[in-house]
């Protein structure tokens, strides 16, 4: 899920940050630059882990502050496709779910990756929102047994993919918030969903620990 990127990036160092030790200060700036953003194919950056070394300091013209070649790992979330991740729900809808680790949102569960045969209940409508979408899925396990994803529980999904959309030039009003960086994952398999939906799963692990 986590992993060290070396990367090697040449920046300029302002000049009020020249009164700092040199890894201090370069520190600082490869934090605005990468802390948060998302790198095509490495991931989410999740923290500078170190800095390798520092080259440079020339003041090219027309710049007033030096720029230096800085070699150095970045530590990023870039889940592998079958890896099993525990997350908790953030939105049901009509399209399926959408789920979030905390520091990261961008996670989608599509209908036709939710435990078969399932069913949508939709929510009464909120006359302030006017969203008729939002419902809860139930999984309808047995006769006469249906169980409820409704994000009391946290849930353990499968990474069937990730993908780096390309950034839209134009975006229609009404769509959702542009992602770098898409996730999309199953609950379609044993011990995949809620956690209450496998205690014996739990008892094991455990008993294992």
């Amino acid at each position: 899920m986590f992993y060290l990127s070396r990367v090697e990036h040449t920046l300029p160092l302002p000049p009020p940050l020249l009164n700092l030790p040199i890894r201090e200060a370069m520190h600082m700036e490869l934090e605005k630059l990468f802390l948060d953003k998302v790198i095509a194919k490495f991931g989410l950056c999740i923290s500078v882990y170190d800095i390798r070394s520092i080259e440079g300091g020339y003041i090219f013209p027309g710049d007033g502050a030096p720029s230096f070649t800085v070699v150095f790992n970045l530590v990023m979330f870039r889940p592998f496709v079958g890896e099993i991740i525990t997350a908790k729900l953030l939105s049901s809808t009509k399209d399926g779910l959408r789920l979030s680790l905390g520091f990261f949102d961008d996670i989608y569960v599509p209908v036709h990756m939710l435990p078969i045969p399932h069913d949508f209940v939709e929510e009464p409508i909120n006359s302030y929102e006017n969203d008729s979408k939002k419902g809860k899925w139930v999984w309808k396990y047995d006769e006469g047994q249906e169980l409820e994803i409704d994000g009391i529980d946290e849930i353990k999904f499968r990474v069937q993919s990730v993908s780096y959309p390309p950034i839209p030039v134009e975006q229609p009003k009404e769509s959702k918030p542009f992602a770098p960086m898409l996730i999309t994952g199953s609950l379609d398999h044993d011990g995949l969903g809620p956690v209450s939906w496998w205690p014996d799963a739990e008892d094991i692990e455990e008993e294992q620990e």
